[in-house]
């Protein structure tokens, strides 16, 4: 039985760190979440956790790292060839649940507002989430022969991060429907290139 916690505490301690920060932060919050509640829920010992991440917001820049490896963000959708290019603009409006089946809504804007100061490392990170999600979505209406992209990019954007934070309020994994149905409005109404 004393071997266990040595066991336990070895190559998958870090993974298993990175999962319950991200289960954890999604439901209780960053700040509302320690360092030895994240062990504990690993579970791992403190020296074990603090030998991976020596500080919480080394914790916090790897646990977002961490969600977008795991498939669960809009950027690998909209990054999809086999899908097409109106289809992974819409895909922004699908808000999925959580494992638990509660929406959390999107950690990058969690972590911003947990992480209010611009020049803070969290918030840096999240802010090039954002950046590099419109970057793809203009990307993509230009794919589709829209004349100046950038701007309906933005229009874009905004509703599905509206979107997203309003399901989480309401814990409708359906809200998106809303913001979907404007989408299609402006993406039928888009300026487009004569030579599209």
């Amino acid at each position: 039985m004393g071997a266990e916690p040595a066991r336990r505490a070895g190559r998958g301690g870090r993974e298993r760190v990175l999962t319950a920060a991200s289960s954890l932060f999604a439901r209780r919050g960053i700040a509302a979440t320690t360092m030895e509640d994240v062990a504990a829920e690993a579970p791992v010992s403190k020296r074990t956790l603090y030998a991976h991440f020596p500080t919480k917001e080394d914790l916090v820049l790897a646990q977002l790292e961490h969600i977008l490896g795991s498939g669960y963000t809009l950027l690998e959708t909209l990054t999809r060839a086999d899908v097409p290019p109106r289809d992974r603009i819409l895909a922004m409006f699908t808000v999925r649940p959580w494992p638990d089946d509660v929406v959390h809504g999107c950690p990058f804007i969690h972590a911003a507002t947990e992480h209010p100061d611009p020049a803070s490392r969290v918030h840096a990170f999240a802010r090039e989430q954002k950046i590099l999600m419109l970057t793809l979505v203009t990307g993509l209406l230009a794919e589709l022969g829209i004349d100046d992209p950038q701007p309906l990019a933005e229009q874009l954007v905004t509703l599905a991060d509206g979107a997203v934070s309003r399901a989480m309020v309401l814990n409708d994994p359906d809200y998106g429907r809303h913001a979907r149905a404007a989408a299609e409005i402006l993406l039928d109404h888009a300026p487009r290139s004569h030579d599209a």
